[in-house]
């Protein structure tokens, strides 16, 4: 499979912009090698809702209503907007649930897991290896036959539920009613963020970016392993590249394991959390991003990943499966183990499935 060298440059310099953008937000006020986690955020926004009750993480994030709501409008600019669904929303859900609980055992989303590396932290080093390898496997179903099966039409309305859902949230965000939750002025992770019209429009540009590229670090990595075709990996280079460089420039790069922000220096747990989240998502067909972009495009079957994806949020921090900077907890390593084996057993039903 070959790309043309103008597809390959594009690509490259949107990777570019992203990783100037995400510094810039950590520079606004996000916490450190967090300018964009779709899973740190979606926990967030999970929190922020009350679903559940981790008072150092509960802020709605604009950066996810603006993923959203930027690929919907540049779906639409491109008369891509088209909406389906109807392949197996069910067992997306629980894959979506389960690829979330890999990434708050890792605590961030593939994007994160490469601006982590842009900001000197080896850890996540460890956790791509394990995210690869999660793809490896998930490959090797793929080759086997792996399929949801297809999806279908939807009506307009539907495609267009979740984009209306995010502007209600932004809606809630700004009007602030009581029942919304907000982390406290240095209580946590929650209570650091850039100001919410920053934000937002960064969540548009990324949004609009990816639609236009289909950015994905699964499928870059699935596209290399598969067909060695390098076009999206090309792009997640570029934005280590400029994080790695911006970072420098604003004196927030630190190498090596210990002390890196948010983040823990459990290495099996690193590995086997991204592991989890890399196979998930090779069975979904996409990484956190690429799933929240797709919403956007009208794929309802992304928005019930994405719904999956914010209960798995909440039911870890209800139910001590997250990580902290002190490493994986007990619940959460048996939470990965369970997660593959569900994983797996889904990926053999609807492989070896007889017709």
């Amino acid at each position: 499979m070959k790309t043309s060298g103008n597809e390959t440059l594009i690509i490259a310099v949107v990777g570019l912009i992203i990783g100037v953008i995400a510094v810039a937000l950590t520079v606004f006020g996000n916490p450190a090698n967090m300018g964009f986690c779709i899973a740190c955020f979606i926990r967030d926004t999970a929190g922020g809702l009350g679903l559940h009750r981790a008072a150092a993480v509960q802020y709605i994030r604009p950066e996810v209503i603006g993923l959203v709501l930027g690929a919907f409008l540049m779906a639409l600019f491109r008369k891509e907007f088209s909406p389906r669904g109807g392949s197996a929303p069910l067992t997306r859900f629980i894959l979506g649930f389960f690829v979330m609980i890999g990434c708050l055992i890792f605590l961030g989303c593939p994007f994160r897991m490469v601006l982590r590396i842009g900001g000197g932290d080896l850890n996540a080093i460890v956790g791509l290896a394990g995210f690869a390898v999660g793809i490896g496997v998930g490959i090797l179903f793929l080759n086997r036959g792996y399929s949801l099966k297809r999806t279908y039409k939807q009506p307009v309305a539907e495609g267009a539920v979740l984009p209306v859902i995010e502007v209600a949230m932004l809606v809630l965000l700004i009007a602030a009613p009581a029942f919304i939750y907000f982390t406290e002025a240095g209580g946590g992770p929650g209570a650091l963020h850039a100001p919410i019209l920053i934000s937002l429009a960064a969540g548009l540009i990324v949004g609009a970016l990816a639609q236009v590229t289909r950015l994905c670090m699964v499928g870059g990595i699935r596209d290399f392993l598969l067909f060695r075709q390098t076009r999206l990996l090309i792009g997640f280079l570029m934005i280590i590249v400029a994080a790695l460089v911006c970072n420098l420039l604003v004196g927030s790069f630190s190498l090596g394991f210990i002390d890196q922000p948010i983040a823990h220096s459990d290495g099996l747990w690193n590995f086997l959390g991204m592991l989890l989240v890399g196979y998930g998502c090779a069975l979904l067909g996409g990484c956190p991003l690429r799933q929240l972009v797709l919403a956007g495009e009208g794929n309802v079957d992304s928005a019930v990943t994405f719904i999956g994806l914010l209960i798995g949020a909440a039911f870890a921090h209800n139910f001590g499966l997250a990580s902290s900077t002190a490493g994986a907890t007990a619940n959460g390593k048996i939470a990965v183990v369970i997660g593959l084996v569900v994983v797996t057993v889904i990926a053999a039903a609807n492989t070896f499935r007889k017709e």
